[in-house]
């Protein structure tokens, strides 16, 4: 008989989570829905909505929201935060390693052709240090949670991950609409998250910016599926919002037109992607990107976040290594374990995913947004024989996973209030001083009862995740510089030092 997943608020007992349990029996459906559908509308007069490729017109859509928040632990969070900053500060290294000596691939940690004939790995900038070292300024690390104290590493985003917004106006919704448990809970706020950004952007700016760097968000265009966001995190940063057309780049230097003349730019947080970012490095029909733009990332002038190159850290077969990525920098194991993965790329790993296909999750390397992926439990016979032929002609395209029993958190369906699969996504942030993380994240919730696929583009929804606060003392967190050097030394005891 298959166990039943465990439930994140109905099988705790602490005050909290009682306190919720209370708050959400006592609660009549009918004003829960009220509350849900107030929110969904402010979201669409918002203009808060996300595109499905593909659908044409009708795809603009409003991700649903969940009245019903989880929470966490200040214990729990306290664990989750030094597992965070030793993954993205692993990460930090891994790019700038690959990007520079390359001792990882010397010592035969990670294959070398994995790396170097990635398609994500960009030699353009093979060489090039961004501003004091950081590449990956913005991480969204996607987890799961099997059990009480089970959390797992499910993908690591470090290009351009999104979802902060609905983070943000989550929040702001359950403030407005469900005060009553913010009395009821001591919850972490969110709301500083856009002052950590900015600060964050400030600090890594090129030497010689001034006290005050010029920041920008750079965007597609309002038809880019995020754009809310990007305009969102703009006018909460009170910065700029540009398109490629608003930059030019002269003698190395990045500048922006204005109507009181050109203004130098020092960062730009880039929501384009590597392929579209210089039309004079990357592709040459792009009209999104500022042409001369790597060069003037490469001459140190300009800093770019995240930065160019950074796609390689997302992809799935590099996360299958990443124990090992963690290991070979930090000297220590991963607090934060991965999801058991096969590599399918290897032939003992493909025979095993091939034999037991239906019990598996298989997934593109470089795939995203729920796309390209198997669920074999729920897949039907057709679907498991076509990805067996994909699997078959490319193997070194996928990955496979088990199929996990991810934790519930109990979600207003049309039927009720039942129990949904959740994983969540928090968002960290490495700029000069260190490593931020703001106390909370996106919890993305699958609707359909028995998903375990949570992307919006594949009918899942959000809810707040609260974080309850407690008297612990956050734990001391290293600079990236300071890991940096340790892994160093760690290097040089091996016998290769730079």
């Amino acid at each position: 008989m298959k166990r039943p997943a465990y439930d994140e608020i109905r099988d705790r007992a602490e005050p909290g989570f009682a306190a919720l349990g209370e708050w959400l029996d006592g609660t009549a459906p009918g004003d829960l829905r009220r509350r849900q559908a107030s929110a969904e509308a402010t979201f669409r007069q918002l203009g808060i909505t996300f595109a499905v490729y593909g659908e044409g017109e009708a795809a603009e859509r409003i991700i649903p929201f969940d009245i019903v928040p989880r929470l966490f632990t200040a214990p729990e969070w306290s664990r989750l935060s030094e597992g965070l900053v030793q993954r993205v500060q692993a990460i930090n290294a891994f790019l700038e390693d690959i990007y520079g000596d390359q001792r990882i691939l010397k010592e035969g940690v990670i294959p070398a052709d994995l790396v170097l004939g990635n398609s994500q790995y960009r030699r353009e900038v093979a060489g090039v240090r961004p501003p004091h070292g950081i590449w990956a300024h913005i991480c969204g690390i996607d987890l799961v949670r099997t059990g009480p104290d089970s959390f797992f590493v499910l993908e690591d985003n470090a290009r351009t991950p999104s979802g902060v917004s609905y983070m943000l106006e989550n929040r702001e919704a359950m403030l407005r609409l469900c005060p009553e448990l913010f009395d009821r809970l001591r919850v972490a706020a969110v709301d500083s998250y856009p002052d950590r950004l900015l600060r964050m952007m400030q600090s890594v700016a090129p030497k010689g910016a001034g006290t005050w760097p010029t920041c920008v968000v750079l965007t597609p265009g309002r038809h880019n599926s995020a754009y809310y966001e990007h305009s969102f995190l703009a006018d909460s940063m009170g910065v700029e919002l540009v398109e490629a057309p608003d930059l030019v780049v002269e003698n190395d230097c990045v500048w922006m037109r204005t109507i009181a003349g050109p203004v130098r730019v020092d960062v730009i947080y880039r929501r384009v992607d590597d392929d579209y970012l210089d039309p004079l490095v990357f592709r040459p029909d792009s009209l999104l990107g500022v042409p001369g733009l790597i060069g003037a990332y490469a001459a140190g002038a300009v800093a770019i976040i995240n930065a160019p190159g950074n796609g390689i850290a997302d992809d799935k077969a590099i996360y299958s290594y990443m124990p090992e990525i963690v290991r070979f920098y930090a000297g220590g194991d991963a607090t934060l374990p991965n999801v058991e993965t096969w590599r399918c790329r290897e032939p003992d790993a493909l025979a095993y995913v091939l034999e037991h296909l239906p019990e598996l999750v298989v997934k593109l390397v470089d795939g995203s947004g729920g796309y390209g992926m198997l669920v074999g439990p729920t897949a039907s016979r057709v679907e498991i024989e076509r990805f067996r032929a994909a699997l078959i002609a490319e193997p070194h395209r996928y990955i496979a996973q088990p199929t996990l029993a991810l934790s519930t958190v109990p979600t207003l369906v049309e039927q009720g209030v039942a129990p949904r699969h959740v994983d969540f996504r928090p968002f960290v942030l490495s700029g000069a001083h260190g490593v931020d993380i703001v106390p909370g994240g996106l919890t993305r919730v699958a609707l359909r009862e028995g998903s375990l696929v949570v992307n919006s583009s594949q009918g899942g929804g959000t809810k707040d995740s609260f974080v309850l606060m407690g008297d612990e003392v956050p734990a001391r967190r290293q600079s990236q510089s300071q890991f940096q050097s340790q892994s160093q030394s760690q290097s040089q005891s091996r016998g290769l030092g730079r």
